[in-house]
């Protein structure tokens, strides 16, 4: 299941936050922005200790049995 693209999440968010008129639909797409930066932030995080763990897996020898 691929991750869905939180940085274009969050570029269409701020978009609409600059396109409000309303000071608090502007706060909720400012809100939701910061959100979809956190969850992109994570995401890196988790591929990255992913990409280590399988590079760790794939240099293991195979157990003699």
């Amino acid at each position: 299941m691929a991750a869905p693209d939180y940085r274009a999440l969050a570029a269409q968010a701020h978009d609409d936050a600059a396109a409000a008129t309303l000071a608090n639909v502007r706060d909720r797409f400012l809100r939701a922005e910061s959100a979809w930066l956190a969850m992109a932030r994570r995401q890196d995080l988790t591929d990255a200790a992913r990409a280590k763990r399988e590079a760790a897996d794939s240099e293991e020898p195979a157990p003699l049995s």
